[in-house]
């Protein structure tokens, strides 16, 4: 490998872009660069047997202010970014390592002074392909498109290693028309995670995350497969998953949020999904604790006033779906009593629990006792409907209903 290639790129970017737009080739070999900037009307082609290939040294990812967990802070320029765009795609059969495990250690000892780097984040832009590449050992989340419209990720394999702290596969943040398609993601926190920033952020930067499809992928490892939240505060809506298979994930489908939050999720739409040895197959968590753990109002088990910050769940709807030696519980569906869970639909849905199966604590929820082939758990819910649901395996009894409509 050959010394930074930094400038070089930059510059080939750039006059690619005063020439009115183009292609950018990345021959075979490794090429070792800090943070790039994409321009309008510029594609990046990785091509095969081309391995780029994120520097170690912080300093070569600038400072920025960009939206981070929810709310816009100064962080580490992503390795590939840009804001304001139009028209721009990172394509190809090559490969981009992000060599995260430098900033995985820094993380683990909290000697950061900002947050890490994004190895892909496009902010404010429309027209965005992400194309066939496949992406390595991410420093933090691997894809972050903020505030973008019209957003393709198609073909893409996602790596990082199952212990590697925060490194998401797709985050789509506060964004309108997602597709994700014919993906495989296994990395060390949430494969698929849609977002839409916290009670903190802006108003005006908020903004929903909506219309979005996801289709035809594979997720392995992580917290979850697919995620909602738990920033959510600017709302999420118009969600289709369809014909995905989740193996050894914590979680299959999960929503997770609090109170202080706000926002609404609804209108979600999950069908055609096979899940295999994941702890929990269906998590639904309003009283989800992360940083917020202890917080006598998170964790009050009891009615709170209804505000703008209490956040809202409904009309969620999951259809044949199967899932094969789960272990924690089949499904733990927790609203909160001064806002139950709203219009939730299970139709033609298999769950079998391992023979073996692990015992363990749901994560991010407190007071929670340890679980081992749990039944279907659900409280503070209205209008849960269940039709063709089937449950087996279970120490107990298949279906645990409190406080539910």
């Amino acid at each position: 490998m050959s010394g930074l290639e930094t400038q070089a790129l930059q510059e080939a970017i750039d006059a690619m872009a005063r020439s009115g737009g183009g292609t950018v080739r990345i021959p075979p070999g490794h090429h070792m660069t800090g943070s790039l900037s994409l321009r309008d009307d510029i594609t990046l082609e990785i091509e095969a047997g081309a391995t780029l290939v994120g520097s170690e040294d912080p300093a070569h990812y600038p400072l920025i202010v960009s939206r981070w967990e929810g709310r816009h802070q100064t962080t580490h320029a992503p390795l590939i970014g840009g804001t304001g765009l139009r028209n721009v795609a990172i394509t190809g059969r090559g490969t981009i390592d992000g060599r995260g495990s430098v900033w995985w250690e820094r993380y683990r000892k909290r000697t950061l002074d900002y947050p890490r780097p994004r190895l892909i984040s496009i902010a404010e832009s429309s027209n965005v392909l992400i194309e066939g590449v496949t992406l390595l050992n991410s420093p933090a989340w691997t894809i972050n498109p903020v505030r973008c419209e019209n957003v393709t990720v198609t073909r893409v394999t996602i790596v990082n290693p199952a212990d590697s702290p925060n490194t998401d596969g797709i985050n789509p943040d506060s964004c309108r028309y997602v597709h994700v398609s014919d993906c495989h993601i296994d990395v060390g926190d949430d494969c698929i995670t849609i977002k839409s920033g916290i009670e903190t952020e802006a108003p005006e930067k908020r903004g929903p995350c909506e219309n979005i499809t996801i289709t035809n992928c594979t997720m392995a490892h992580g917290h979850g497969g697919v995620v909602l939240g738990s920033e959510m505060s600017g709302g999420i809506r118009n969600v289709t998953i369809s014909n995905c298979i989740f193996v050894g994930t914590e979680n299959g489908l999960r929503i997770k949020t609090r109170r202080g939050r706000g926002g609404v999720i609804e209108d979600i739409r999950a069908s055609n999904i096979v899940m295999r040895d994941v702890l929990m197959p269906f998590t639904a968590n309003l009283y989800y604790s992360d940083k917020g753990q202890g917080d006598p109002v998170v964790a009050d088990k009891y009615a709170r006033p209804v505000d703008a910050g209490t956040p809202r769940v409904r009309r969620i709807r999951f259809s044949e779906i199967i899932a094969e030696d789960a272990h924690y519980a089949a499904a733990f569906l927790y609203g909160l009593p001064e806002m139950p869970l709203e219009d939730v639909s299970f139709r033609d849905v298999v769950i079998r629990m391992a023979e073996r199966a692990t015992t363990g604590v749901l994560r991010n929820f407190d007071g929670l006792a340890p679980m081992s082939r749990a039944g279907f758990i659900a409280r503070n819910v209205r209008g849960l409907s269940l039709e063709g649901v089937q449950v087996s395996g279970q120490e107990g009894e298949a279906f645990v209903l409190t406080d539910v409509a």
